[in-house]
């Protein structure tokens, strides 16, 4: 076997092997199985093949190579496309809808991932150039360990403390603790809501974790992530009973007023504590360094 087949061979199977251990089917059912998983199978056999192959051009010196990279850019750009535009389309059918900021961290997801199966096989082809088959899956092993450990971010759970709130009335203004959600003047409305309601307060461990709440998409995620695991206790055409967030100016705690079908409130701090925090939503103030003007 020649050494750019070997290179070839050895850098798309562990470039696969990273798509296939990226690839996964969770709670939120996406992608699909089995055709959802087929499409982005195909893209990563796509993109393991074009960082090899990238590998055994540039070593024969045909520099024109790089080209490649322009297509499998192109070729991304357009998964990321296909994510959002159908996710869009099925958000429109949801009860609890996932909103525009976490589709476009799904789809930006997607994207990014199969960058890693490209640098996974173009790092797995040089180091089977250089050490050899046995040196190249190390280093492909490697790759795969770093991309799977640090592909998932920040949880919700990272950045606040999530508790028990109490869902009451005070005359037709609803509350969960001391955060107004709305008001309803429907007496069965009402009913429903304290048979079936649950509250949560997320209260932020510092200012970075405050502005991020304040994201609407954000808050949309965890109703979203809620509803889809415990169910949601509502149908079309019902306003009165849809799932809210309502944050308190003051102190920056967020209220979270939920009817789940699976009303174990237990469950639903864990659920919200393991929502992932959206890159489009997450903001650092802290980070800034923003001084006082001098006095003149």
């Amino acid at each position: 076997m020649s050494e750019s087949t070997l290179i070839i061979l050895v850098g798309t199977v562990l470039g696969i092997v990273c798509r296939v251990l990226l690839l996964k089917t969770d709670y939120r059912q996406y992608p699909t199985y089995p055709h959802g998983k087929i499409i982005h199978l195909a893209l990563g056999v796509i993109a393991s093949g074009l960082g090899s192959v990238l590998v055994a051009t540039l070593l024969d010196k045909n520099y024109t190579a790089v080209t490649f990279l322009t297509l499998a850019a192109s070729q991304f750009r357009d998964v990321r496309n296909m994510e959002r535009q159908t996710l869009s389309n099925v958000d429109s059918m949801e009860l609890v809808q996932r909103g525009p900021t976490y589709i476009e961290g799904i789809a930006m997801a997607f994207e990014g991932r199969n960058y890693l199966v490209t640098a996974t096989a173009f790092l797995t082809g040089i180091a089977t150039h250089f050490l050899h088959w046995y040196g190249g899956v190390l280093i492909g092993g490697l790759c795969i360990l770093i991309a799977t450990k640090y592909m998932s971010g920040r949880t919700v759970g990272d950045i606040c403390v999530v508790r028990k709130g109490k869902v009451h009335f005070d005359g037709p203004n609803l509350f969960v603790d001391d955060i107004l959600i709305y008001n309803t003047g429907l007496e069965d409305t009402k009913k429903k809501i304290l048979k079936h309601g649950v509250g949560l307060i997320l209260e932020p461990d510092n200012a970075n974790g405050t502005v991020t709440f304040s994201n609407l998409g954000q808050r949309q995620a965890i109703l979203h992530d809620v509803a889809t695991i415990l169910g949601v206790y509502r149908d079309s055409g019902e306003p009165s009973l849809v799932p809210l967030s309502k944050r308190d100016l003051d102190s920056g705690k967020l209220a979270l007023f939920l009817l789940p079908l699976d009303q174990d409130a237990d469950k639903a701090m864990a659920i919200v504590r393991r929502v992932p925090v959206l890159e489009n939503a997450y903001r650092r103030p802290l980070k800034a360094d923003v001084k006082p003007d001098r006095q003149l």
